[in-house]
């Protein structure tokens, strides 16, 4: 296998099990109707470096709700979200924009691949966007690292949903992201081929020291993680029995 990160950045981030990111006291309220409906309520959770965490529930309990929250994707209606150190849930949202793309990386159910890229270009992107040199080279050595070495110059409606969403987790891992947030990521795919995106998503949150923070209903997935949080009602907990 072909590590794409700095062995000392890998190493660094799994030294220390600090944690990476926190929510404090954390509540989002919509308006629906002239009235409010309270998605979470008062959730407090800690994930620390390197940890896979898995966020289950049943739909519409607020699971994508905290995964944006957690992101910086939204800004809660009450309390604090802290991602590698930040305070984001103090920032604007260019500021959120800019830590997002500096430390943060997302495989959604939906893959949004850009349509007119091919997959080599798909992941050279984010590397572009953030100066990088040789986004060429590194594009190519993730996307041979996901299996797709001889798939380089196809189009997303020339591959697979598997091999689309492989494309995916290679460009959520092009700049060596902090946190991974993923959702849904076996959503769109049959067993097999969820199984085979789980176990590369596990294989690198293992091996590259990205911590993995992910909304799935798939219960084997969700139990290959360290952890799991529950979300029921807006309130979440931790669930026991991990193995």
């Amino acid at each position: 296998m072909t590590d794409y990160q700095p062995d000392d950045v890998v190493a660094s981030r799994q030294a220390v099990a600090s944690v990476i990111l926190e929510a404090s006291g954390l509540t989002h309220r919509v308006g629906l109707d002239g009235s409010e409906l309270t998605i979470l309520k008062d959730v407090n959770v800690q994930i620390r470096t390197a940890e896979s965490v898995a966020i289950v529930g049943r739909s519409g309990s607020g699971k994508t709700t905290l995964l944006g929250l957690l992101a910086g994707l939204d800004t809660p209606s009450e309390g604090r979200i802290t991602l590698d150190s930040q305070v984001i849930s103090e920032l604007d949202e260019d500021q959120r924009a800019r830590l997002r793309a500096q430390r943060v990386g997302f495989v959604f159910q939906s893959f949004q691949l850009l349509p007119a890229l091919t997959a080599l270009e798909n992941v050279m992107l984010p590397l572009e966007l953030a100066g990088h040199k040789g986004a060429d080279a590194k594009a190519q050595e993730l996307l041979e690292r996901v299996g797709l070495g001889e798939r380089l110059s196809h189009t997303p409606r020339q591959l697979s949903g598997g091999e689309q969403q492989r494309v995916a987790i290679a460009r959520a891992f092009a700049c060596n992201p902090s946190v991974l947030f993923a959702d849904e990521p076996t959503g769109n795919l049959d067993n097999k081929t969820g199984e085979t995106v789980s176990d590369l998503l596990m294989a690198l949150n293992r091996e590259q020291g990205t911590t993995l923070v992910m909304v799935t209903h798939d219960e084997q997935l969700a139990r290959r993680c360290q952890r799991r949080l529950s979300i029921e009602a807006g309130v979440v907990a931790e669930m026991e029995g991990q193995t």
